[in-house]
């Protein structure tokens, strides 16, 4: 028998908040708490950062009391919490410096792949190139930063969820070559992530800083749509070697992807090229070619700019159905003229050393 919500609060509510004096349910650091039909239990702890410390193990006791439940089945704790502003100081005080963008341990170049606009393909031609520079013998991780639609775990077929030995560091998980790691991974498939500004940015920088990623030549960051806080944090927490601008050729989309490109400009991020994907549409029973978001509208925004275009990716069946079957194009059909499409892309970010 599945634990229940009330069960699991109750479990909680005998834990001990070591600075508010009360239980951790009381205290209202219990956030986002979520029991799955499967036993799964999966919450946040959000606590202020000067008090990280001091919950080390009430995260240890949590997760201990919590396991030893009946019907729980994997216990999942994400402790992260929001900046406090501190009284202002009068006296004069010496200018602190800013602490600027940081390389993750062993991981030689980051780039971001993105876009200004959901739904134009861009997790699609991340799990792609990822799946390509694996095959073309470079040692590749792959984040989903995409926090509130993770697509990663299905387009790569992994499942399970990452361990964590020491309840520090994650371990993340593996397929086709590539080293992945997604919140999706803690979460059901058909589970809402509910946060605000500073849990997404707290979860992001675990998932860069607390990965065991080890050895990567590339690590590829997979962006939600947009120019929000995700994007930001991981301009300015991490060293990110360039940005990949994935856009469907109608003007819709183009005007977001300018919006896109601007920002990683401010961010001091530099353009690596545009991908037009859903370029053409090819019938698969008379071949009749059809434009059917228009034509060429990445290459001459990509030329206005002053950036490369990488490529032009069709719209085909095949390569939707190999993403969702847990196996991009690249991986079931690496000779097909989808894959090739991929493969070149993948040849021009080695050709400019960022992979």
């Amino acid at each position: 028998m599945t634990a229940d919500r009330e069960t699991v609060l109750a479990a909680l509510k005998r834990i001990a908040d070591p600075v508010a004096g009360t239980d951790i349910v009381a205290s209202g650091i219990v956030r986002a708490l979520n029991v799955a039909p499967d036993g799964a239990v999966r919450f946040v702890l959000e606590v202020a950062p000067k008090n990280a410390e001091a919950y080390a193990g009430t995260k240890a006791e949590a997760e201990a009391a919590l396991g030893a439940l009946d019907g729980v089945s994997a216990v999942s704790i994400v402790m992260t919490g929001h900046t406090e502003k501190a009284p202002p100081d009068l006296r004069p005080q010496r200018p602190a410096e800013a602490k600027g963008p940081e390389k993750i341990p062993g991981v030689a170049h980051i780039v971001a792949i993105a876009s200004g606009k959901g739904g134009v393909g861009k997790s699609t031609v991340a799990a792609n190139l990822a799946c390509t520079l694996a095959q073309m013998g470079r040692r590749v991780g792959l984040l989903d930063a995409d926090v509130y639609g993770p697509s990663q775990p299905r387009m790569l077929g992994v499942s399970g969820r990452p361990a964590s030995p020491d309840g520090k560091t994650i371990l993340p998980l593996r397929n086709h070559g590539v080293t992945m790691m997604s919140i999706g991974l803690m979460t059901n498939e058909d589970q809402a992530v509910v946060w605000r500004g500073p849990m997404l940015m707290g979860a992001l920088q675990q998932m860069m800083m607390q990965v065991q990623w080890g050895a990567l030549d590339v690590l590829l960051v997979d962006l939600p749509p947009g120019t929000g806080d995700v994007q930001m944090t991981l301009s300015q927490k991490a060293q990110v070697d360039g940005a990949i601008i994935v856009s469907t050729p109608q003007d819709v989309a183009l005007l977001d992807a300018r919006k896109g490109i601007d920002m990683f400009r401010q961010l001091n991020v530099p353009i690596l090229g545009m991908i037009e994907n859903m370029s053409t549409h090819i019938c698969s029973q008379c071949g009749h070619e059809e434009h059917v978001f228009g034509h060429g509208g990445v290459a001459a925004e990509a030329e206005k700019l002053g950036v490369p275009l990488l490529s032009e990716i069709p719209l085909d069946l095949q390569i939707r159905l190999a993403g969702d079957g847990g196996a991009p194009i690249v991986v079931s059909q690496p000779d097909s003229a989808q894959a090739r499409a991929f493969s070149d892309i993948a040849r021009q970010m080695i050709d400019a050393e960022v992979a």
